[in-house]
């Protein structure tokens, strides 16, 4: 398959060729908003191949005004894998195939608050998330998404010889279970009882995309906790480096929420963070990941 190339704003941007929709590009580096596509639709076969191609290209892309029940989430999903089960939640919801992720008024954290790649502890972690806004402020709570192609390449050489040949510890024990604060002052909550087991898995810290063949950082601040054969007091300088340095401004796209809206990104290339700053109001959302 031909590598992808994510345009930059002075370039010729070519979409798909969306029968009736349309494709706007976020920034010159990632994200992409796409019009004129019903995702509650049982949508043909053509479709989905169009909004897969315009994932790879873009990293993260949106829709507004959408309007669909839980199974049509899920079945929406299904068109491009399984569905992922998160390990973490299945026991606190009522869906184990859907998380419902919420925002109180009171609450002092958010899901996601810290840049991420979702459930990397995970041997295989999902290769994407549908994300969808039932309920939003009216102002706050967006959602910022990070682009780990770029930072990968925009490493020096040397730094890039160091890690191809290096692999991350990835672990959930700081974002669940009895002895994390994650879950602290926040709605939704995450596994933490007694019964919860860590999991630990080890990935390459560079990963190469199964699609596009591009390579792509691979470490985030709530699951990757060390390097494997390094000591902590090793691992940490190098690890804290290139998590600052896969966030930078330039990498970055933001987007504001619309009731509505959805939120489709590559957990393989993308980074994400919430933002907790919608005051007095609730954020309400409805997830499904991909395998």
């Amino acid at each position: 398959m031909r590598d992808l190339e994510i345009a930059h704003v002075e370039d010729e941007v070519i979409d798909p060729a969306w029968r009736d929709g349309d494709v706007q590009p976020i920034t010159g580096e990632l994200g992409a908003e796409i019009s004129g596509v019903d995702l509650g639709a049982d949508l043909d076969d053509a479709t989905i191949a169009e909004i897969r191609q315009a994932l790879l290209e873009h990293g993260v892309i949106f829709f507004r005004d959408q309007e669909f029940d839980a199974e049509q989430h899920k079945r929406l999903a299904r068109r491009f894998g399984e569905i992922f089960v998160h390990p973490n939640y299945a026991g606190t919801q009522a869906d184990p195939e859907i998380v419902m992720i919420r925002r109180e008024p009171g609450d002092t954290r958010v899901v996601g608050e810290d840049w991420h790649t979702d459930t990397t502890m995970m041997p295989k972690p999902p290769m994407g998330a549908i994300l969808y806004a039932i309920e939003v402020p009216p102002f706050g709570g967006d959602t910022l998404f990070a682009n780990q192609y770029l930072a990968y390449e925009t490493l020096s050489d040397g730094m890039k010889r160091l890690i191809d040949g290096l692999r991350a510890i990835h672990s959930d024990r700081l974002v669940a279970g009895p002895q994390s604060r994650a879950s602290v002052g926040r709605s939704t909550k995450a596994r933490h009882d007694d019964a919860w087991r860590e999991t630990v898995s080890t990935h390459p810290m560079a990963i190469r995309h199964p699609e596009t063949g591009r390579k792509a950082l691979f470490v985030n601040v709530s699951y990757t906790v060390g390097i494997e054969g390094l000591a902590e007091d090793e691992s940490r300088p190098l690890l804290d480096f290139l998590m600052e340095h896969g966030n930078r401004p330039e990498f970055t796209c933001r987007f504001r929420w619309t009731q509505g809206a959805v939120a489709f990104w590559d957990n393989r290339c993308v980074k994400h963070l919430a933002i907790n700053d919608a005051g007095p109001f609730r954020r309400v959302m409805r997830r499904v990941q991909i395998a």
